[in-house]
């Protein structure tokens, strides 16, 4: 994994780094993540696959856009020990979060009843992603690579990678996932980014 300065414009090598970096560790961050039990929710409620992957989409592109924009400005901002200590300590964090088993609460949802399938994926997906473990590794992610649209990019695929078996096959797909072995793997990986971080803490810049 390469990190370069700040002021430099993103490589080639570190483009297709975020884009498949950003897309992998969110894909395995969703499995069992409330906002994967939303979508189920939200299948189950209109059995209109289309409308609630289309609003998945729209939803985390707004959502990861911003999460981004927040991670450069952070980069921008912080010295290059301070950015990578930060960076350090956000990755271990959300490994140890990966960890723990997601659920899906009242308060997470409005009363889609009143909405149709896109409004209702649209806005409860937003809501539910706040402050969620993808949306951090979204600010984190931007903020480890100066490549923010291969960042957004990579994390809105990891979410649908994640999401729309989910809404088509429903339970059925769900249930056969090895949730524990995949939360272990993904906080495995935010660990190795965490160490790597913290490692350049003590690097030249």
């Amino acid at each position: 994994m390469c990190v370069i300065g700040m002021s430099d414009p993103p490589s080639v090598g570190t483009s297709v780094e975020a884009f498949f970096v950003s897309t992998g560790i969110v894909s395995l961050a969703e499995i069992g993540d409330k906002t994967q039990l939303l979508a189920l929710l939200l299948a189950a409620r209109f059995r209109r696959p289309w409308p609630i992957i289309w609003g998945i989409l729209v939803a985390t592109v707004v959502n990861h856009a911003l999460a981004g924009a927040v991670g450069q400005v952070v980069a921008d901002l912080l010295s290059y020990e301070w950015q990578h200590g930060i960076l350090a300590v956000s990755f271990l964090a959300v490994a140890a979060w990966t960890l723990v088993p997601d659920k899906l609460d009242e308060d997470d949802t409005p009363p889609i009843g009143r909405y149709g399938a896109f409004m209702a994926t649209l806005i409860a997906f937003f809501l539910a992603e706040m402050g969620d473990k993808t949306q951090i590794a979204t600010v984190v992610l931007a903020a480890q690579f100066d490549a923010y649209l291969w960042v957004v990019l990579g994390t809105t695929l990891g979410m649908l990678l994640a999401n729309v078996p989910v809404v088509l096959l429903g339970n059925a797909a769900a249930d056969k996932l090895p949730l524990v072995w995949i939360r272990r793997v993904t906080a495995l990986a935010f660990l190795l980014l965490g160490l790597y971080a913290g490692w350049l803490v003590f690097q030249p810049a």
